[in-house]
């Protein structure tokens, strides 16, 4: 079967993976790592593979600038202490961990490329954690430690893999080492800043749909590859960038772009998490086929061994450092950033804990290894390996886990949605204060009502009006819709009509 058909076969099997993922109420991403396996072991498989360095800006620029983008920042400076425990302590514990495991094992492997893959398998993934996080609704402090981490931990883990690559080849100093982390994360966090304000105004000024959303795509790989080729951290800059992005100032981005603009982010994401699990099964067929079986069961043992210790590297350090703030609290108080914060509680530590899932930075990490890269083929099955291991095993049970352990939900987002409406519907009245045209006094009564309602705890749009449009536009649809299988109008009039009622109906939920 040809290359391009096999892509439509995987991307139609995808969709239907992400259905039966939300009929059972599972990540999709765990089921996405069982089909990649099957694809490994399917017959006939073809052969693909893509530039090394092509990978890591093709996978993980775009995922880690939406998932930036989505960061709320507040969250994250009210939480930077665990978040920093985990982006720098686990990750380099993890890192550590699995190189002493890997060359206890497999004693020819260099040390090098035992860091390596250490630095591959440590960093959870973005788009793993939300994907189970978001299906679970954990509390929302327990959700924002877990962004934060997911999308800062790839940076720290992604530059010891780049020092220990360096390493490998024979480019590396340690006395260089440290300076080298520190120039690489002040400038990059500079450049980050720096380019997402100069890309501001070219965005800004972008106002059709398709054109806009093709130039954020080139924006965010063109940010990646100039951090790469100034020798900083392409992950630290795009996430720094895509926070900054999402604080733009002047004008918001406009609905008619947002909307579109959204969805075709939300799409990519899906297909390159399916692009990424496929590029990795289909690697992993040809080695399975070279190995005997004698190294295979090998191979599989030392994956194995590395999943067992990335789980359990990541339950010690979270529970001693969740015992030691509580401890800390108990000796000295609490202080929390801001009023209404849950205090950390041991059920609280041991879900972190758990929430482990690898994703699609360790698989483009793993496939970006120069092909001659040491023991390049059992880094790639043991990064495949604890992906599928932590997704399944993980991600299925974070749901039982979350219901036994029986945690506050403490979610202050109703609270801050309900303050936010009334702000928004006092200033529109505010607005409108002194007209006193017709038209000004239906509107004043609308909002006034619905200023009433989100008082009350009620939708602002929970109303009789609303429901009234909605069955007008049906009949509208209906009307032009008969208008055009008559003959009485072309598509040009429908499609534009049909726009028009798309707009008038979303503005009426």
């Amino acid at each position: 079967m040809p290359v391009f058909e096999w892509i439509l076969v995987l991307l139609l099997g995808a969709v239907a993976l992400s259905a039966l993922a939300r009929k059972l109420g599972v990540p999709y991403p765990a089921l996405l790592a069982v089909g990649g396996a099957m694809v490994a072991l399917t017959p006939g498989s073809p052969r693909l593979s893509l530039d090394p360095e092509l990978i890591l800006a093709l996978f993980v620029a775009p995922v880690l600038l939406d998932a930036a983008y989505d960061a709320s920042w507040r969250d994250l400076k009210d939480n930077w202490r665990p978040v920093t425990s985990l982006v720098l302590a686990a990750v380099g514990l993890t890192t550590l961990g699995v190189a002493l495991v890997v060359h206890a094992l497999v004693p020819a492997m260099p040390w090098a490329a035992a860091i390596v893959l250490g630095a591959i398998v440590a960093p959870p993934d973005a788009v793993a954690a939300l994907a189970v996080l978001r299906a679970i609704h954990p509390p929302h402090r327990i959700l924002k430690v877990l962004e934060g981490e997911s999308l800062l931990n790839d940076a720290s883990a992604l530059l010891i893999y780049k020092v220990a690559v360096a390493a490998s080849v024979g480019g590396f100093s340690l006395t260089h080492a440290a300076p080298t982390f520190a120039g690489v994360a002040v400038g990059s966090v500079i450049a980050g800043l720096g380019l997402a304000r100069l890309s501001h105004p070219v965005l800004a000024m972008i106002q059709d749909p398709p054109s806009s959303v093709i130039v954020q795509f080139v924006t965010t790989f063109g940010v990646w590859i100039a951090a790469e080729h100034l020798g900083l951290s392409g992950v630290i800059t795009i996430v720094c960038y895509g926070l900054a992005s999402a604080w733009r100032p002047g004008e918001p981005m406009s609905p008619r772009l947002r909307i579109p603009s959204f969805a075709v982010w939300e799409t990519a994401t899906l297909v390159l998490n399916v692009l990424a699990f496929t590029l990795i099964g289909l690697q992993l067929g040809p080695i399975l086929e070279t190995l005997t079986p004698a190294r295979r069961l090998d191979y599989l043992g030392v994956a194995l061994a590395v999943l067992a210790t990335v789980i359990g590297v990541r339950i010690a350090w979270v529970m001693s450092y969740n015992s030691a703030i509580r401890l800390k609290n108990r000796l000295f108080g609490a202080r929390l950033a801001r009023r209404g914060m849950a205090i950390p509680t041991a059920r609280g530590g041991l879900l972190v804990s758990w929430c482990g899932m690898r994703g699609i930075v360790s698989l483009a990490a793993a496939l970006g290894l120069p092909q001659d890269f040491p023991f390049r083929d059992l880094i790639l099955l043991t990064a495949f390996t604890v992906v599928l291991g932590t997704l399944v095993i993980q991600g299925l049970t974070l749901k039982p886990l979350l219901s036994a352990l029986k945690l506050d939900p403490e979610d202050p987002v109703p609270g801050e949605l309900k303050l936010a409406q009334e702000r928004a519907l006092e200033a529109a009245l505010a607005a409108i204060q002194g007209e006193t045209e017709p038209w000004a006094d239906g509107l004043r009564r609308e909002y006034a009502a619905a200023l009433a309602r989100t008082r009350a705890g009620a939708a602002p749009g929970d109303s009789m009006e609303n429901l009234l449009r909605q069955r007008m536009v049906a009949a509208s649809r209906a009307a032009i819709a008969q208008l055009r299988r008559q003959g009485q109008i072309g598509d040009d009039a429908f499609r534009q009509l049909e726009e028009e009622y798309d707009w008038l109906e979303l503005s009426a939920r």
